[in-house]
């Protein structure tokens, strides 16, 4: 552990010890909370998912959206690199394709917070074993 030398420090310390508990809550119940999974495989990250990432942490934040926020691997969808995929609670996830920080932004603002549907949802478009 660091030494503390000032009281900058110190509240730097408590800043990320209430984040670790804040995370270990919310990992009790994941389903009670909007669940943001963001597509960080090497075309991702090359088309700017880690800003995006970034964003959508500190504004989720900064808003008050009880979320999770997490990276996940390859989504299939490298054509529309970023991608994101959210699950709001009791509902079906939905992803969204070019996401950039604009986006980002209107995805929480329209589609978390709102419930209204926003431009750049991927379809799915297959069937699964169970389908047939």
């Amino acid at each position: 552990m660091a030494k503390v030398k000032s009281l900058a420090d110190l509240k730097k310390i408590k800043e990320e010890l209430h984040a670790k508990m804040d995370l270990r809550e919310k990992s009790n119940d994941p389903e009670a909370q909007v669940q943001i999974k963001v597509g960080m495989a090497t075309c991702g990250i090359a088309s700017g998912a880690k800003e995006v990432m970034e964003f959508l942490i500190e504004a989720t934040a900064k808003r008050g959206i009880n979320s999770i926020v997490t990276q996940t691997g390859c989504m299939g969808y490298c054509y529309a690199e970023p991608t994101i995929e959210v699950t709001m609670p009791g509902k079906e996830p939905v992803v969204f394709g070019d996401v950039d920080l604009k986006k980002a932004d209107e995805v929480i603002e329209k589609y978390i917070k709102q419930g209204e549907l926003v431009d750049g949802i991927i379809p799915v478009n297959y069937k699964t074993i169970d389908n047939n």
